[in-house]
């Protein structure tokens, strides 16, 4: 009897050890996220970034629950995406989002995921038609409570989110619905800096602005301002757009088979086209580069959100510029991560999973279809090596397994690849 009480005695006391140890390690690792920074994260390879939404439903009254937000991340992690970016505070999904990422944390101390949370900024009369013409030299009264409520969530979670981003192509004048004047988002990043001088928010918190490359001076010179340059000296990084996917309808000539091409096979023409793409984005890339290079700022730049669609009705479809398919998605989605990683540049690819709301009335439309995948819970064709890899094994979407589109054939979804409209625009 002695014998067994000293037995169960020394199991008792190994087993306290192994539950003090755990808890340890548990503390270390929690620690080491904490003081993980953009800095650390942002161009890393081993931390890939991603735009986020979320939303299921045909418009944004319906939000994603905690359950499906963390759904999603667990998703989002096995395909090696540590960093999101969402777009705005007004709605429960950021909240919630950040809810559902440290109960993750807390159910596992490994689990790592960050945010680069959106600050919607926009004019005076955006989007309400009955108040009057938008003012673009003024900023809407619900700003402040933007960004109150981005500073709020950053100082409650501040081991998850790591950058706030003042404004989604708000600067951009093509943006005729909303976009403001440079004045605005600099009053704003210099808010957000001046907080962290004063330490109400964490000192390592990166502040940027998100906009299109030519808001960031590599197009028009009509943004080459002052008030820019002020912006540019403000932030901590410059995070740009690029989407040759739009510009194969509005700037198509890079688009278009060269003559030397004609020859080719399709398959060799579209192969071709998707290099001529990337190229496009690297010398978006490279004309900000040069312009922040031109006025003395050398900062780090980082796309903050570039992306494919696979299914359009319009410009980009059939009848357009035969941009859309998924085999150009997923040529595109892997040049990128390619050229990005290597370069060390972060890149917000858009986006992680299709979201109907953004053209509720158009199923067909193009804006609903950049997910890497679909409201059917299949992994589009640039995932379909995950899928193989039973990378999704045991996790599921609304309650669905990933599976693959077109049943993983190639020889179907190849069927719907078109070769691009060299006749196009007329």
């Amino acid at each position: 009897m002695k014998l067994k009480l000293i037995v169960l005695g020394v199991f008792v006391a190994v087993f306290i050890m192994s539950c003090n140890e755990n808890k340890k390690d548990k503390s270390v690792v929690n620690q080491m996220m904490k003081e993980m920074t953009a800095k650390d994260i942002l161009g890393n390879p081993d931390y890939l970034a991603i735009s986020y939404g979320g939303y299921r439903e045909t418009n944004r009254d319906v939000q994603p629950t905690i359950l499906e937000l963390k759904e999603d991340m667990k998703i989002l992690n096995v395909m090696g995406v540590k960093v999101l970016r969402t777009y705005n505070v007004h709605f429960d999904q950021a909240a919630n989002l950040l809810k559902a990422i440290d109960e993750l944390k807390k159910e596992d101390a490994t689990f790592e995921m960050y945010v680069m949370l959106g600050i919607w900024i926009d004019c005076k009369n955006a989007f309400n038609w009955e108040a009057g013409e938008p003012d673009h030299s003024q900023e809407s009264e619900r700003n402040s409570l933007e960004v109150d409520t981005a500073v709020a969530l950053a100082k409650q979670y501040p081991d998850i989110v790591k950058i706030l981003a003042v404004g989604n192509e708000a600067m951009v004048k093509w943006a005729t619905s909303y976009y403001v004047q440079p004045c605005i988002i600099l009053k704003w990043v210099t808010h957000l800096q001046d907080l962290k001088k004063t330490e109400d928010l964490p000192a390592d918190l990166w502040i940027t602005s998100s906009d299109d490359f030519s808001s960031w001076g590599g197009g028009d010179p009509i943004y080459h301002t002052e008030d820019l340059e002020k912006i540019a000296n403000a932030v901590d990084f410059i995070s740009m757009h690029t989407y040759p996917y739009h510009q194969s309808h509005y700037n198509s000539d890079f688009w278009k088979v060269p003559e030397q091409e004609e020859n080719l096979s399709d398959k060799e023409k579209v192969d071709a086209a998707m290099l001529r793409a990337v190229d496009f984005a690297k010398r978006q890339y490279d004309s900000v580069a040069n312009y922040m290079k031109s006025i003395g700022v050398n900062k780090p730049i980082h796309i903050g959100e570039t992306g494919w669609a696979s299914i359009s009705d319009g410009h980009y479809g059939k009848a357009g510029s035969r941009a859309t398919d998924e085999y150009k998605q997923g040529l595109y989605y892997n040049h990128l991560r390619e050229w990005t990683n290597t370069n060390k540049i972060a890149c917000f690819y858009f986006e992680a999973f299709d979201e109907q709301w953004k053209d509720g009335q158009n199923p067909l439309g193009s804006e609903n279809h950049f997910g890497l995948i679909n409201l059917k819970s299949e992994a589009k064709y640039p995932l379909w090596n995950l899928v193989d890899k039973e990378a999704f094994k045991d996790l599921t979407r609304d309650g669905k397994p990933i599976t693959k589109t077109y049943d993983g054939n190639i020889e179907t979804l190849m069927k719907d690849v078109l070769v691009p409209n060299t006749e196009y625009p007329k």
